[in-house]
Parts: C-alpha cells; sequence; structure tokens
C-alpha cells in the first residue's frame, strides 16, 4: 500500500491504498462519501460520477495513483439535504428522482456542464448528459431540472397531463409522473428523500 494526499470537496484526506484502487473506493470506503454509487464498475452507467479539475469523470475507472494532485468534487460538496444547492434543488422541483441510484452522477455531471457553460442548450445538455444512465426512465424529467437549473427559474415543475378524479364528477387535476404514476405531497417527499441519500446516503 501507498499513501496518497487528495483533495475533496476543498479539504486535503490522507488515505492509504494500493495504486490501482479505484477512486470511487476510497471516497465511498475511507472517506464515507457515498453520493457517488457503484453502478456497473465499466464506466457504462455514470452512476459513479463526481467532477475532478472540472471535468466529469466516472470515479469506478480513476485509479487513486492516477488522481495526481487534481481536485475532486462530489454531491456532497454541492450542498446537503437541509441547504441543497441550486442544481440540487431543481432535480427536487422537477422530482427528477425515480429510484434515486443514479441521481448523484447524474448531478455531477450536469454540475460540469453548467460550470462550462452556465446557460447550454436543449442539444448541448442532451449529448453531454449521454454517458449517464436512467433505469427509471426519468431522463425528461432529468433534462428539464438541468434546464431549470441553467435558468434559474423558481416556477413549479408542469404537469405532464390531468384525469378526472372524484365519484360526484368534479374534476380534479391530478399531475402524473412521466411513467404514469401519480403526483401526490407524498410522491414529493420521497423525491427529496431519495436525493438526501444522494448526498450521502448508504446504498
Amino acid at each position: 500500500m501507498k499513501t496518497y494526499t487528495i483533495t475533496v470537496n476543498s479539504r486535503q484526506h490522507t488515505v492509504r491504498a494500493e495504486p490501482d484502487t479505484p477512486l470511487l473506493y476510497i471516497l465511498r470506503d475511507e472517506l464515507q462519501l457515498n453520493g457517488a454509487k457503484f453502478g456497473c464498475g465499466l464506466g457504462q452507467c455514470g452512476a459513479c460520477t463526481v467532477i475532478v479539475d472540472g471535468a466529469a469523470v466516472m470515479s469506478c475507472l480513476l485509479p487513486v495513483a492516477a488522481l495526481g494532485g487534481r481536485a475532486v468534487r462530489t454531491v456532497e460538496g454541492l450542498g446537503s439535504a437541509q441547504q441543497p444547492g441550486p442544481l440540487q434543488q431543481a432535480f427536487i422541483d422537477e422530482q427528477a428522482a425515480q429510484c434515486g441510484y443514479c441521481i448523484a452522477g447524474m448531478i455531477m455531471r450536469a454540475q460540469a456542464l453548467l460550470d462550462r457553460n452556465p446557460h447550454p442548450g436543449d442539444a448541448e445538455i442532451r449529448q453531454h448528459m449521454a454517458l449517464n444512465l436512467c433505469r427509471c426512465g426519468t431522463h425528461m424529467r432529468i433534462l428539464r431540472a438541468i434546464h431549470r437549473a441553467a435558468n434559474h427559474t423558481s416556477k413549479p415543475a408542469p404537469a405532464t397531463n390531468a384525469r378526472t378524479a372524484g365519484a360526484d364528477g368534479a374534476h380534479q387535476a391530478s399531475a402524473r409522473t412521466d411513467n404514469g404514476a401519480d403526483e401526490t405531497p407524498a410522491r414529493g417527499e420521497a423525491v427529496t428523500a431519495k436525493l438526501a441519500a444522494a448526498t450521502g446516503g448508504r446504498q
């Protein structure tokens, strides 16, 4: 084993590890920064994405020995469950999380783009985010969240459709998710909880 000094979220840490240990394992096992997730270990899903010197990097592929003096930023460095950063808040507002497992990686890849270009167009966002996968299929909500953060809007997320409810025939608008599930306050709370888990929950 060797000793490495790494900078994560503007703080220096000294760790001992084998040179080929992936940065992801250092973050989770040594520093207890659990936002980045192990998804595939092959750099094919993006759940482990962090920012290294301004670039979105899949931490499952980056050995700690190759990090050098480059600075690492994780989702924990953007904000907390109590005080989410602007992009995290946009993901909450758009209820972009389904299971939540991919969300930290999605946020970090999007943050790298917004750091470089605060007002990207839709085509640029789609191209930049193409490497990160969401198996729950909330990509449209994720795109809306990135647009929301880029535009600094605060208006509520638009409903995708509405349905008629009530035995008396009264019409009550009920926003629905992209896969057809009803939107309720409980759903919003669940999304917030999943984003909280993405900022450090052990998964």
